[in-house]
């Protein structure tokens, strides 16, 4: 008979421990952004090495049987801190821009919201937030971001790239490296993955809205059972 598993097991998964990696890269690239500007290089390169630690995490999990909601939790956490966090170092680096604080600071607001009430609409009915059972009956875009990995990664991907190539052109603009090579090249980058943060908004919108509906659907059900 095999030993049961404990919580000290779980915490210990190994894409937990990748998954306390990341948190460590996030904090570290956070730390060097904001306190330490001059090692911009070395932050970016912490935030990417965390944001591609989400892809691995994932594989680990599958490869080794380790799911756990406790590193779904670990996962999730980790991304929108992340997001959150370099758009408050994008909020500051553009802080000469109202404009674009308001921009960024709605672009939180988004995040957080949408897949808060996304992760509750699901949880609620013990399905994962990303499952083809917990997206039943939601918007197209929100079935199809959640199952369809290319798009998925398309998105997820472009927002990413999006923030941190303007934080870089930030960063080059308050260091007087303006070569024009290196602007030019950041500003292809960004007709690049400028469309899929645009179309990751527009899902984030989608998803707020279905999750909400989908909790006051439940509740609707609920109330109807008791009459």
């Amino acid at each position: 008979m095999a030993a049961k598993t404990t919580a000290a097991d779980v915490l210990v998964y190994i894409p937990n421990l990748i998954g306390y990696m990341r948190v460590a890269l996030t904090l570290t690239s956070m730390v060097l952004m904001i306190c330490f500007p001059g090692h911009w290089i070395v932050a970016i390169g912490c935030y990417v090495a965390s944001f591609v630690g989400d892809l691995f995490d994932g594989m680990a999990a599958r490869k080794f049987d380790q799911c756990s909601s406790f590193g779904g939790l670990i996962d999730m956490v980790t991304d929108r801190c992340s997001t959150t966090g370099l758009l408050c170092v994008l909020s500051r680096e553009y802080s000469s821009d109202p404009t674009l604080v308001l921009l960024f600071t709605m672009l939180i607001i988004l995040d957080i919201s949408s897949h808060w009430c996304q992760m509750y609409s699901t949880t609620s009915l013990q399905q994962h937030h990303k499952s083809a059972d917990g997206n039943k009956g939601r918007f197209f875009l929100v079935r199809w971001y959640y199952l369809s990995y290319p798009f998925f990664g398309y998105c997820c991907v472009g927002a990413e790239f999006t923030y941190i190539t303007l934080y870089i052109l930030a960063r080059v603009d308050a260091a007087g490296n303006t070569i024009d090579i290196v602007k030019s090249v950041l500003g292809h980058v960004l007709t690049i993955t400028a469309p899929a943060c645009a179309v990751k908004q527009v899902v984030n919108i989608s998803q707020l809205s279905s999750s909400c509906y989908a909790v006051a659907e439940r509740d609707a059900e609920e109330k109807n059972k008791k009459m």
